[in-house]
């Protein structure tokens, strides 16, 4: 089982990674960072990012569907964001992981893959 580290340095070897976190939904705060840089404040976008899971969560449950996010998937010019709820914590949905990509560099189906392989290697 991998820790928070652990899993943070795994997310950031997928093709065209430029910064990854893992986020409390709950409250918008980090448990880790990865990557990002002087203009990626990582602990800014993680915490805008929570607004969007928890709309996505909130969504959901108004409109009675029973089912869970796999990843919610943001397409940019440049870039994508891939968020993923992290179900296999004891927490539930209470975590995602969140990752930056270069469009140009990042295989998108190889990118969830590796997410999910990470998140079933945590350990929290």
């Amino acid at each position: 089982m991998a820790d928070i580290d652990t899993a943070l340095r795994d997310a950031m070897t997928i093709d065209g990674a430029i910064g990854v976190a893992l986020v409390d939904v709950s409250s918008g705060l980090t448990l880790g960072i990865a990557g990002g840089g002087p203009d990626r404040d990582m602990t800014v976008a993680a915490a805008g990012n929570t607004d969007v899971v928890r709309a996505k969560l909130r969504t959901l449950e108004m409109i009675g569907l029973e089912d869970g996010i796999e990843d919610i998937l943001m397409t940019l010019s440049t870039e994508y964001h891939l968020l993923r709820p992290l179900r296999s914590t004891r927490g539930g949905d209470s975590l995602f992981l969140y990752v930056a990509l270069v469009k140009s560099r990042a295989n998108l189906g190889l990118a969830r893959h590796q997410l999910r392989r990470i998140e079933a290697s945590l350990d929290i």
